[in-house]
């Protein structure tokens, strides 16, 4: 083997187990990245490489459960434009979809059975120190020493099961979705090089390791989001998450560079025994902190960085559901839980992430409550639970925030892949009557549940999980969350900081009162999304009604695996209040998990104040579960599914409706106060003054001439006349004696 386990690991409890396979974690996506991307090339001239290529037509009958027809741009999704104007074509499956098939999920399944495989060793083992890997040496520069290592922790560990899991399992769908697209080799092996990038990130032993596999999320993304990129608004997509993404991560690379400059190492390890030595609480622990939480603001989509995130929902669903559920967006949160041994140190930058997050919270909840594109809704929901996480983490709860990261990979993944089953069914039923209707709008939905009634149980599932409903996953971890921030709100070193002036105390409670707000308008666009979608009379036209089914068991099979984590992963972290009335199982292992990780991090913040007590904790229990309901409720009351026209009969919302249906204009004022300037003055100055003025008119253009004018000037010396040369050459030696004999 030409891989070597690192000296500091030669007596870990590790040493001699499976985890010294753990760099197989991530091999195994990327060998079905190149396998697929080589399908994918060598097949280039055999399939149709765009859907307009393919042979128009349309299938005779009913359209199969597995098969899937195709328009210009996202295959479910049919084209919007001039009325009677039919962009179907009856799509031909790619000659190597079989093989692909199988390699780019089993790819996935294989690494989460090794990953199993590897946390059963590690719970055997309870190593209390990281087990580290060093496969060679990449930046041996002088006091730079930074190695091509990963890292092995109960934190890592948690990330490869989600993502390895919930990943195996979106990729298991995308099977059933993505099969007849022109590209479907494509699709895969970017989908696994997703992955792989995600693996080195959680895996990476080192800030730049980690950056490695920071980029390339990014790369991917932008490759998946623009997966469709013949049309231009997929494109454009892709191009905004990666330009959006890249301003975070200039603020990441600071943050590196400013560790390095003080303490010398960047290494986890050597940056943890290091900590103390950027004083804590001082403003260079604080600047470092800032900087990393701008990278994360990035990745994962908060505010200001939060507006690439909706604009993802033009790749294909099972993208959507892989970003927003398992990967990309939780490296921010990762990353803070990860770097807890610097943020521990800053009650400041703490504060900051937990504003940040729970404004991002309720701003993206009030925009969600409007959206009709079942896509957007659920996209602004991820964003607005990710500030739950950030909430979570930037209070000190690392475990909390972590554990929402776990339930939310559940629910949010049934959520986007049951998102997708509908669009499915939908898009099949407007084939047949060669409609031109939206397949994603809720308004040309209602009544599905008739149709799709495993899809529809299954998400109600999810929604009473993210709206906090127990004994759901995400009733456990939310109120973890909210109890967090209310019980650090006294005697924690963040209640005796300040935040611009504002108490730190004062400021906890303000962000647990947004807290619930958030979470009663959760409630409510949840709600709202399930009624149109599913109840009330179906607006997807009569003719249409009769081709609306379920989707094959390759679809709904993952479907029920997320159904059931989602309803039961809460016991992953059972609390203590919980257990002493109704014995469900043991409490709080993911907080035991964790503990040699944060543990030391959590009980900087919360200086003896980590809980409140047992009495207080019920009652703000009831309030969290009183409010999910009362936003159930309310939305089941206030809103009539019967009531809604189809889009084609709707009218544009007007005034304060009109304002958050718009997403309050920000993309708009971007678009006015940064895009349009930026492009007037690169037209205007750097392209016709710099650009073709002074480099291509002064400098080439003029260089150019200068030399055009001297050879002019020289041609008229050369005219070949062998008098004229003769005098020349009298004149000259004249000229030379004069010269001499003249002084």
């Amino acid at each position: 083997m030409l891989l070597q386990t690192a000296v500091s690991s030669a007596s870990h409890p590790l040493s001699g187990t499976i985890a010294e396979w753990v760099w197989l974690l991530p091999v195994l996506p990327l060998a079905g990245f190149v396998i697929n991307g080589l399908l994918s090339l060598n097949s280039a001239h055999f399939g149709p490489t765009d859907p307009t290529a393919a042979e128009h037509g349309h299938d005779s009958g009913a359209t199969q459960p597995d098969r899937i027809v195709f328009v210009q741009g996202d295959p479910h999704i049919t084209d919007t434009g001039s009325s009677g104007d039919d962009h179907h074509v009856a799509a031909k499956r790619h000659r190597w979809s079989g093989l692909v098939s199988v390699i780019g999920p089993g790819v996935l399944i294989l690494s989460f059975f090794l990953a199993l495989g590897i946390w059963q060793a590690m719970a055997g083992a309870q190593p209390t120190a990281p087990f580290i890997q060093t496969y060679f040496r990449w930046m041996p520069v002088g006091d730079l020493q930074i190695n091509a290592a990963f890292q092995l922790d109960q934190l890592s560990m948690v990330m490869i099961l989600v993502i390895t899991g919930v990943g195996a399992l979106i990729h298991v769908f995308s099977v059933g979705y993505m099969r007849d697209d022109p590209s479907y080799p494509r699709f895969f092996s970017y989908l696994n090089l997703f992955v792989f990038f995600m693996l080195v990130l959680v895996l990476g032993a080192n800030y730049p390791v980690l950056f490695i596999g920071w980029e390339g999320v990014g790369l991917c993304s932008y490759l998946l989001i623009g997966f469709w990129f013949n049309d231009k608004a997929n494109a454009d997509a892709g191009k905004k998450a990666f330009i959006v993404n890249r301003i975070g991560d200039f603020g990441l690379l600071v943050a590196m560079f400013m560790l390095f400059a003080n303490i010398g190492v960047l290494d986890f390890v050597g940056v943890s025994a290091k900590a103390l030595d950027l004083g804590a609480g001082s403003a260079l622990v604080t600047t470092i902190c800032l900087f990393m939480f701008l990278g994360c603001t990035g990745k994962s989509a908060q505010i200001p960085l939060y507006i690439w995130l909706p604009d993802a929902m033009a790749g294909p669903t099972p993208v959507s559901a892989l970003i927003h559920a398992a990967t990309m967006v939780t490296a921010g949160v990762y990353l803070i839980a990860r770097s807890a041994f610097l943020f521990s140190l800053s009650p400041a930058a703490s504060l900051t992430v937990a504003v940040v997050g729970a404004l991002t919270a309720i701003f993206a909840a009030t925009i969600g409550l409007k959206q009709w594109d079942i896509k957007k809704v659920l996209a602004y929901s991820t964003i607005s639970q990710l500030g739950y996480m950030f909430v979570g983490v930037g209070v000190g709860a690392y475990v909390s925030g972590m554990f929402h990261l776990v339930t939310h990979a559940f629910f949010k993944a049934l959520l986007f892949l049951g998102a997708g089953s509908v669009i499915h069914a939908m898009h099949a039923a407007y084939h047949t009557t060669h409609s031109g209707e939206d397949a994603q709008d809720m308004r040309n939905m209602g009544g599905l549940k008739r149709y799709l009634p495993v899809t529809c149980v299954l998400m109600w599932i999810a929604t009473l999980a993210i709206s906090g409903i127990p004994p759901f996953s995400g009733f456990f971890s939310k109120d973890e969350i909210l109890g967090a921030v209310f019980a650090r709100a006294q005697g924690s070193t963040l209640a005796s900081a300040t935040w611009l002036g504002i108490p730190g105390s004062t400021l906890l409670y303000i962000i647990y009162g947004i807290g619930l707000a958030a979470a009663l308008l959760t409630a409510i666009y949840m709600t709202r999304m399930m009624l149109y979608t599913f109840h009330g009379p179906v607006r997807t036209g009569s003719e249409e009604e009769k081709s609306l089914h379920e989707v094959p068991w390759i679809m709904t099979g993952p479907l029920v695996v997320l159904g059931f984590l989602a309803m039961f992963g809460g016991w992953l972290n059972l609390p203590e209040v919980v257990t002493d009335i109704i014995p469900l199982g043991p409490r709080e292992l993911l907080a035991q998990w964790l503990d040699p990780v944060v543990g030391s991090a959590t009980a900087r913040i919360t200086a003896g104040a980590g809980h409140v007590p047992a009495q207080t904790e019920e009652v703000l229990i009831g309030v969290a579960v009183l409010i999910a309901v009362a936003g159930i409720v309310f939305a089941m009351a206030r809103l009539k599914p019967n009531r809604i026209p189809a889009k084609r009969d709707a009218v544009a919302e007007y005034g304060f409706e009109g304002v958050v249906a718009n997403k309050y204009y920000v993309d708009e004022g971007i678009e006015r106060a940064i895009v349009e300037p930026t492009y007037a003055v690169s037209r205007s100055f750097l392209w016709r003054f710099i650009d073709n003025g002074l480099i291509d008119g002064f400098f080439v253009n003029g260089s150019a001439a200068l030399a055009r004018g001297l050879g002019w000037a020289g041609s008229r010396l050369q005219t070949g006349n062998v008098g004229a040369y003769a005098w020349v050459l009298v004149i000259g030696v004249l000229v030379m004696l004069g010269a001499f004999t003249l002084r």
